[in-house]
């Protein structure tokens, strides 16, 4: 993936908070990679990657860290 990776909105990831650029950092290493999810540095969680919502279509309502279709 050559383009930007999207930032989660702040909404769903306070960029104040004293892991952002750990999160940032492993979703960005897991979507270049084409890994559909990784794990969340503060609680070793699961979680979805922009590009796994981008190939589902649309919002599952869940309130997903990296969801691309909050404004729409």
């Amino acid at each position: 993936m050559s383009e930007t990776i999207p930032l989660p909105d702040p909404s769903r990831l306070d960029p104040s908070r004293e892991d952002y650029d750990a999160i940032i950092e492993a979703h960005e290493a897991a979507v270049r990679s084409g890994e559909i999810t990784y794990r969340d540095p503060a609680t070793g969680l699961f979680v979805l990657t922009v590009a796994t919502h981008l190939a589902r279509g649309h919002c599952c309502e869940s309130g997903c860290r990296h969801c691309p279709y909050l404004n729409e």
